[in-house]
């Protein structure tokens, strides 16, 4: 979140860890923008926060020319000021996975072939697997499956690396050190991201009823490093498996 209130904070310590793959996580909801609000009044609000009702800011997107110019303009900013940073660009997602949205993902891409974008998620979530490890936990069908599905032929298309399957969605705010090693245990074939929210506790703005602290405890749990020892899994950020 590169005009998050840490950002500044966050580079810094990513560049104490040059082996750290660090992404952009493009912000068009729930967050301030990069560029001036006055230019991009129709994507946020009286305070100058991005609008929270996605619904209508995605018709907004889609169907209302200047919106879209205003949707383009600051995507590319929150690229360049990732590029700024001196970071390498790892990989690229957004919040709320909001790059479902078509406009959004074309945004995406044009500003990635200018900024050297290699990877990019479509949060494609096996439920079987799910449903392996805890059986009857999540919905079985994900409704939201065609759209994910497109967005990552699109991606593809677009020549970057994309992950075969991701998890952390159905479970969001909510991997244990048991599910985690569900996950590990249950992997199916390809290319696989597993996301989570790790932290020391509740901060400003977290989520209500997200366990940070059970997810950072999962990451760090010496069982799950067993786990993927034991089956062969090899780790590696996407510019790694991107031969970037």
């Amino acid at each position: 979140m590169v005009a998050g209130e840490a950002a500044a904070d966050a580079v810094a310590r990513a560049r104490t860890m040059p082996d750290l793959g660090v992404g952009l996580h493009l912000v068009l909801v729930e967050g301030r923008p990069s560029l001036p609000p006055e230019q991009v009044p129709d994507l946020v609000d009286s305070h100058g926060r991005f609008r929270e009702d996605m619904v209508r800011s995605a018709i907004a997107m889609a169907f209302i020319p200047r919106v879209r110019r205003q949707l383009f303009a600051e995507v590319e900013a929150q690229f360049a000021a990732f590029a700024a940073t001196g970071l390498k660009l790892d990989h690229v997602n957004a919040h709320k996975h909001f790059h479902l949205h078509p406009v959004i993902a074309s945004a995406m891409i044009a500003a990635g072939r200018k900024h050297a974008m290699v990877a990019a998620r479509a949060p494609v979530e096996p439920r079987d697997v799910l449903a392996a490890i805890k059986p009857g936990a999540p919905p079985r069908r994900d409704p939201a499956g065609p759209w994910v599905r497109l967005v990552r032929s699109r991606l593809r298309r677009a020549g970057l690396t994309v992950p075969d399957q991701v998890f952390g969605l159905a479970w969001s705010g909510a991997i244990t050190p048991e599910r985690l090693r569900g996950l590990i245990e249950h992997l199916p074939p390809g290319l696989t991201e597993i996301y989570t929210h790790p932290a020391t506790g509740a901060y400003p703005g977290s989520a209500p009823g997200y366990g940070y602290a059970t997810e950072l405890w999962a990451l760090i749990d010496p069982l799950a490093k067993q786990a993927i020892a034991r089956e062969g899994i090899v780790l590696g950020s996407f510019c790694s498996f991107a031969g970037g």
